[in-house]
């Protein structure tokens, strides 16, 4: 490479973004395992099991090993850069976890592995990522850029396709082992009663018939339903009216004569007013049923690829009404309004910074496994989505890259694309996601503080 060409590229990407996967310091020569890796790796181990008792100390250990099952589902994205690019024959030098100050690294090969100070994810380098990167001539066929189109689009869309995998694997296991709390499957009508609401002045009809936690609604004046929300409209439309419902308590059937009260005219005690508010006469009797729904084995394959294409649309609706003009306002509302972002509107959208996805996991790890599954399947979609999108540095830049690759290229005389010429869009996206990583967290610290 002529030194003009070589100036020009400095001059054209100045902070060398796009001449490395990652831009750290380079992989250390010398042998793989010795001594003083292994003591490394020991110390690494201590550290991590004397975080871990003192997480579970202080009462938070299961939030903290929540963040490191999200830390391993970002390491998998890496993992399928590095295994479809070995399957390549591309050159793999780097494969770490976490970024920052070396903690501990071995080297088999030509891969240096590891693990780094900051468990923000992981990274795999690959050479030759782009057009810009100097390599060294003998490793020139192992580049990722002189690889075919079709492997380079396998080694780019492979990060998200382990998210989606692992979604579905999660949701799967929601679905058979812990039950649907998402909302995804309708509350059967016969779920077990969980919870039982007395009025502000006096007992409920519930109360006053008798139902018991635990009972299972069977039928209602004779009537059975499809679910819980067709049995809820029913009672509804008849206030102030005796009703006769079946219920099994623990395998015996028996009847309870509840009498409706009107919501108009009452109020209810353990629910927010929005919860109870009616504007016409509206039937109620005080009980409220388990929201989990369970699945068989065959039926939760069926569930988790429904939920899954269920979830993947909101994520990419919420997207796309963030990038429109109503959410762009709306998102700087919340920036400069604490209550704005404490109580966003139906239609605001914004980014959890990762304090306010440990948040959201603390809560997750409060509320059940179900939760904690169905949120790490959200998280994982969310991820694996956005790094579709068609910029640089995210997946769905090279993506691009590698379709327009194909479409210039003729036989025998493969296209490539000059990356400097995408330099400015390249920065924009770098400053758009700064920006959006660093306003997130603005507003996740300022809801902790109030």
């Amino acid at each position: 490479m002529s030194s003009d060409t070589a100036s020009g590229r400095r001059l054209t990407d100045p902070l060398g973004l796009a001449r490395r996967h990652d831009w750290e310091e380079p992989a250390a020569e010398g042998p793989g395992d010795t001594p003083s890796s292994r003591w490394a790796l020991a110390r690494l181990v201590a550290v991590v099991v004397a975080i871990l008792g003192a997480a579970y100390a202080v009462g938070v250990g299961e939030t903290v090993v929540l963040v490191a099952c999200l830390v391993a589902c970002i390491v998998a994205h890496e993992l399928g850069h590095f295994i479809t690019a070995k399957s390549a024959r591309m050159k793999v030098t780097e494969f770490f976890v976490g970024f920052g100050p070396r903690l501990w690294s071995v080297r088999r090969g030509e891969t240096e592995y590891g693990v780094k100070a900051l468990p923000l994810g992981g990274y795999c380098r690959i050479i030759g990522m782009n057009n810009l990167e100097e390599v060294d001539a003998a490793d020139e066929p192992r580049t990722y850029r002189q690889k075919p189109v079709w492997r380079r689009l396998s080694v780019a869309v492979a990060g998200s396709v382990m998210h989606f995998l692992i979604a579905f694997v999660v949701l799967f296991a929601m679905f058979a082992f812990t039950g649907d709390v998402s909302g995804y499957l309708p509350t059967p009508p016969d779920n077990p009663i969980t919870a039982i609401y007395g009025l502000q002045r006096g007992p409920s009809p519930a109360q006053d018939a008798g139902f018991h936690l635990g009972d299972r609604i069977e039928a209602i004046n004779g009537q059975h339903f499809p679910t819980f929300t067709a049995m809820q409209q029913y009672i509804q439309v008849r206030p102030d009216q005796r009703l006769a419902v079946l219920v099994d308590r623990h395998g015996h059937l028996l009847t309870l004569h509840p009498r409706t009260v009107n919501l108009e005219q009452v109020g209810v005690k353990g629910l927010g007013p929005s919860a109870v508010t009616a504007h016409k006469p509206t039937g109620f009797i005080g009980f409220s049923l388990s929201p989990v729904v369970h699945s068989s084995l065959g039926a939760s394959v069926v569930h988790a690829a429904g939920d899954w294409a269920h979830i993947s649309g909101a994520t990419l609706a919420a997207f796309g009404r963030l990038v429109t003009l109503h959410g762009i306002q709306s998102y700087f509302h919340m920036l400069a309004s604490a209550k704005a972002a404490a109580n966003p509107g139906p239609h605001s959208v914004r980014f959890e910074s990762p304090v306010g996805i440990v948040v959201l996991l603390h809560r997750a790890a409060g509320a059940g496994l179900a939760w904690v599954l169905y949120l790490l399947a959200a998280i994982n979609l969310s991820l694996g989505i956005f790094n579709m999108i068609p910029l640089l540095p995210l997946d769905g830049g090279h993506v691009v890259i590698a379709l327009y690759e194909g479409v210039r290229s003729r036989r025998g005389r493969p296209y490539h694309a000059d990356v400097a010429k995408l330099m400015p869009v390249f920065y924009l996206a770098i400053g758009l996601i700064a920006f959006i990583g660093l306003s997130a967290l603005f507003i996740d610290l300022r809801q902790l503080a109030t």
